[in-house]
């Protein structure tokens, strides 16, 4: 099993996977490899179809059981390199809206941190539609002051994409870069290098947890208030698509049906 993972391991780093892909393609193959316990070199179809099934019942979302699917596909096409076609459908995943705050409530959330550096996270994270992991990665040199663009290189997917700065923060940015230097982290840690991407999130949750807001929002909702909040502005789905880095347009048109006017126009039969 060992010598399988180590296999699957290189394997996906070869192909630029990203390291959190890796973990849980490794982490469902483990799972599998454990429960099918012997022969791992045969696809038995019935008893993956039973592995899922029983993940399902488990309580596993739509998506972690297409995490398993795609680990388990992965390992029989290019580690076993065997010519069983796996002919399992993918779970259905849920077309649940994303989580957006409003820009009332993305001044709240700001109004209620005092940490200078703490503020510019969230500020620029939303300002510039940033992940979490864009936004604990970004260095100095990353950013481009005059042209007020953040270059963002090695993104999801191993992409570079450039996105927009926000000139309302340039002298913050500018006060905290000040006597650095291009290769250090925009957002250092206190003990040096970089923040983790879990200071990021709590930084997030605490000031959150200060207001009133009653949303289940996270960080990646910063992400999704920029691109619904550029939407409303007027601005065309594909600029939206590229400042984001969307593969796939129907991604980014999720957040249409966020932001639809014609729907917000429509009054209630209450208020006629």
């Amino acid at each position: 099993m060992e010598h399988y993972l180590k296999q699957a391991e290189n394997e996906l780093k070869i192909r630029n996977y990203s390291g959190k892909t890796i973990k849980s393609y490794l982490t469902c193959l483990r799972d599998y490899f454990l429960a099918k316990n012997d022969n791992l070199q045969f696809a038995d179809i019935d008893f993956i179809r039973n592995f899922l099934l029983h993940k399902k019942e488990g309580g596993l979302s739509s998506n972690t059981i297409n995490v398993y699917l795609y680990s388990i596909k992965f390992f029989y096409s290019n580690i076993i390199k065997s010519n069983s076609n796996i002919n399992l459908r993918f779970a259905k995943t849920s077309n649940k809206l994303p989580i957006v705050l409003s820009r009332a409530e993305i001044n709240k959330i700001l109004d209620s941190i005092s940490n200078f550096k703490h503020k510019l996270i969230i500020a620029l994270a939303y300002a510039g539609g940033l992940r979490v992991s864009e936004t604990t990665n970004l260095k100095i040199k990353d950013i481009d002051l005059t042209e007020l663009t953040i270059h963002l290189k090695g993104a999801k997917g191993d992409k570079d994409r450039i996105t927009i700065f926000p000139k309302k923060i340039k002298n913050d940015i500018i006060s905290l870069i000040n006597n650095r230097t291009g290769n250090d982290y925009l957002f250092n840690s206190e003990r040096g290098g970089k923040l983790t991407e879990r200071t990021a999130q709590k930084v997030f949750e605490n000031a959150l947890r200060k207001t009133s807001i009653q949303k289940d929002a996270t960080f990646h909702s910063l992400r999704h208030s920029f691109a619904t909040h550029l939407l409303e502005n007027g601005v065309d789905v594909r600029y939206v698509q590229e400042l984001l880095g969307h593969q796939n347009i129907r991604t980014t048109q999720l957040y249409t049906k966020v932001t639809n006017p014609s729907l917000k126009n429509i009054k209630s039969p209450l208020d006629v």
